[in-house]
C-alpha cells in the first residue's frame, strides 16, 4: 500500500511547485530555515519554514492530499520532495517566500478538520514570525477541497487560493462515484473482492499489495471486455492513447474503495452511498446489469453531514484558480462545471477562473501549467505579472506559460 500510495504523493507534488523549478536559489543547498515542528491545540503537527535570504511578506500555506488512514500522523514528507529528492520547501523559500503546512489532526477524510488546521496556522504563524502581506492557500486533491472550502469560509485570514484536481463541485456525487465504481466492478469480476463495497473486510486492507492488486490485475487481463464495459458504464477516465490507463485506473479507484470507505462511514457518522434508484448504462446488456448489481441505500445522517460540512458553496470574496485535468480518473472533471455553476448562482463569477488541462492522471501537470496558474493567481490578488522568464529557462515552457496566462487575461513580461 505504501508503494502504490508514494505513487499517488509523487504526483501531487507537483502542485506545490506552484512557484518556481530550476532555480539558482537552491541550486547550491537548502535556502529554507525552518523551525522545530510543534503542534496545535488539535493535536496535529505543523511545520513553518522561513528563507534564509530575505522574506518577501507573504506566506504560502500548503493543504496536504488524502493520507492513508492506516498511517501514522505527521507531515506527509514524501509530499514535500520531488521525484528527483528537491525539497519543495527549499524551493518555495528560495523565492523569498515563507511557507507553512499541517499534519492535520487525522489521517484520511480529514476536510473539515484541515479547514480548521490550515486556517490556525496562519494564526500560528503571524504570533511566531509577524503578520503576512499576503496569505495564498494552495493544495491538491483532498487539499484541493480543504483549499476552497478555506477561501469560502475565511476571505478574512486568506488573500487568494489555488485548489487543483480537488473534489469541489459535489463531495456527495464523489463519495458515489468510488462507491459505484466498486459496484459495477463486483457485477463483471464477482470473486476478485470480497464483499461488501460499503464495509471493506480488514483483510482487504491488510492484504492489498500482495494478494487483491494483483488477483484485480489478472482479472482484469483475463477478461480485456469485461473492465471495458465498467468503464463505459462507470464513465471513469482513461488515455485512449495509453492501454496501461486501463489497469491504472480501475486499481487506482478501487483502492479509494478500499482504503477509504471504512474510515468515511465512521467519521461521517453512517454509510453515504446510496443506488437504490440508480440506472446504470453503457454495458452490453443494461438489463441484466441493473438487474444483478449489489443495491444499498444511505444513512440520511450520513448525507446531511456531507451537505452540512463537505460541499463547497461557491461564495467567494477572494480569487480563487482551480486547475483539472480533463481525463482525471480520480476526481473526475465534472467537478469544475459543477464548481463554476455554483460560483455564478452566488454571484462571484469573477473570483473564480478555472484552467483546464487535457491531459490523463490524477494532477498530472507540468511544471509551465502550475507555475502560470499561480501566475494568474498573483495577478488577480495583486495586480502584479510573475516573471516567468526568472524561473523557466527553457523557451518551449515559457511559450507555454506565456499562452496559458494570457488565455486568462494576464500580461506577459515583454
Amino acid at each position: 500500500m505504501r508503494r502504490q500510495f508514494r505513487w499517488f504523493a509523487i504526483i501531487l507534488l507537483l502542485l506545490t511547485a506552484t512557484f518556481i523549478l530550476q532555480s539558482p536559489a537552491w541550486a547550491d543547498g537548502s535556502s529554507s530555515n525552518c523551525d522545530p515542528d510543534g503542534v496545535q491545540d488539535s493535536g496535529a503537527i505543523y511545520r513553518i519554514c522561513m528563507p534564509t535570504g530575505p522574506w518577501n511578506g507573504d506566506l504560502v500555506v500548503f493543504a496536504h492530499g488524502y493520507v492513508s488512514p492506516f498511517e501514522p500522523v505527521g507531515i506527509p514528507e514524501d509530499q514535500l520532495t520531488l521525484p528527483d529528492g528537491t525539497s519543495i520547501v527549499d524551493m518555495i523559500t528560495g523565492m523569498g517566500y515563507a511557507f507553512a503546512t499541517t499534519s492535520y489532526a487525522y489521517n484520511g477524510l480529514a476536510i473539515p478538520q484541515g479547514v480548521a488546521d490550515v486556517t490556525d496556522l496562519v494564526n500560528i504563524f503571524s504570533q511566531t514570525k509577524g503578520e503576512p502581506i499576503h496569505v495564498y492557500l494552495t493544495g491538491p486533491s483532498e487539499g484541493g477541497l480543504v483549499t476552497v472550502l478555506g477561501a469560502e469560509q475565511h476571505p478574512d485570514v486568506f488573500d487568494g487560493a489555488l485548489s487543483t484536481c480537488g473534489p469541489i463541485g459535489n463531495f456527495q456525487k464523489q463519495t458515489d462515484y468510488f462507491a459505484d465504481f466498486r459496484v459495477v466492478f463486483d457485477y463483471f469480476f464477482p470473486d476478485s473482492l470480497p464483499p461488501s463495497p460499503v464495509n471493506i473486510p480488514s483483510q482487504v486492507t491488510q492484504q492489498w499489495d500482495d494478494v487483491y492488486a494483483p488477483a484485480i490485475s489478472q482479472a482484469i487481463s483475463d477478461d480485456p471486455h469485461a473492465a471495458g464495459q465498467l468503464l463505459r458504464v462507470t464513465r471513469a477516465a482513461v488515455d485512449p492513447d495509453d492501454p496501461a490507463t486501463v489497469e491504472k485506473t480501475i486499481l487506482w479507484n478501487l483502492w479509494y474503495n478500499a482504503f477509504a470507505t471504512n474510515d468515511a462511514r465512521d467519521k461521517l457518522g453512517g454509510q453515504p452511498y446510496s443506488n437504490r434508484h440508480k440506472i446504470y448504462v453503457g454495458s452490453d446488456n443494461d438489463l441484466a446489469l441493473n438487474a444483478g448489481v449489489e443495491r444499498f441505500s444511505a444513512d440520511p445522517n450520513a448525507k446531511l453531514e456531507i451537505q452540512q460540512h463537505y460541499q463547497a458553496s461557491g461564495d467567494l470574496q477572494i480569487p480563487v484558480v482551480t486547475m483539472h485535468n480533463l481525463l482525471d480518473p480520480i476526481v473526475p472533471y465534472w467537478h469544475e462545471p459543477f464548481y463554476r455553476q455554483k460560483v455564478m448562482v452566488s454571484g462571484a463569477a469573477f473570483q473564480h477562473v478555472n484552467i483546464p488541462i487535457a491531459r490523463y492522471g490524477h494532477c498530472n501537470f507540468t511544471p509551465e501549467e502550475v507555475l502560470a496558474a499561480f501566475g494568474i493567481l498573483v495577478f488577480r490578488v495583486e495586480g502584479n505579472v510573475l516573471d516567468a522568464d526568472a524561473v523557466l529557462t527553457d523557451a518551449r515552457a515559457r511559450a507555454r506559460f506565456n499562452t496559458l496566462v494570457r488565455q486568462y487575461g494576464v500580461p506577459v513580461k515583454q
